[in-house]
């Protein structure tokens, strides 16, 4: 399937009709982006624990998450998840919320997606009071780590994530936000 030129790209808050849809695309992503060498047992393990319709069911009924949804055609395309009131070690930022997910479907990037989502997501925690919006990065990741200083992030540090008892080394980025009070 070949995109259009002329693509137009729709954004709304996720709900739970969304979860299906979610999992699918998150799985797709996670493991276009993170098994670049193939699939291996931690790999599988993680995909098909982190993006279960269950799991995103329960993640759409969670007050302090919101997850905002990219659409072209009618067809979910991409998604930018946020948890608020998440501060991060090497922040100290009580007000800080966390971008834990900016998915978007490959054939869909360098279309603007991404960055409609993100500035979705730094709109809504603003509104949610948030003051620091801050996302991980693999460094593996060479577009992510590209994207987000492009859109005003700052390199912050270099933390670890543990999945699957594996260690993987990131890079912490965040930017202030601009407060509605």
């Amino acid at each position: 399937m070949i995109t259009p030129p002329s693509m137009t790209i729709t954004l709304r808050d996720a709900s739970s009709a969304d979860a299906l849809c979610l999992a699918a695309l998150g799985t797709q992503v996670f493991l276009d982006t993170y098994a670049t060498q193939g699939i291996r047992q931690s790999i599988a393990r993680e995909a098909l624990e982190a993006f279960s319709p269950v799991n995103f069911a329960q993640l759409l009924i969670e007050p302090t998450t919101f997850i905002v949804v990219a659409e072209s055609q009618g067809h979910l395309i991409g998604f930018a998840q946020v948890a608020l009131r998440t501060d991060h070690a090497m922040l100290g930022v009580s007000t800080a919320a966390e971008l834990q997910r900016l998915y978007v479907q490959e054939r869909f990037t360098g279309r603007g997606a991404g960055r409609l989502l993100l500035e979705a997501a730094e709109q809504r925690a603003t509104i949610a009071h948030a003051s620091l919006l801050w996302a991980t990065v693999w460094v593996g990741n060479t577009r992510a780590l590209a994207f987000y200083p492009r859109q005003g992030y700052e390199l912050k540090g270099t933390p670890h994530y543990v999945f699957q008892c594996e260690t993987h080394e990131n890079h912490l980025f965040a930017k202030p936000l601009m407060t509605t009070d």
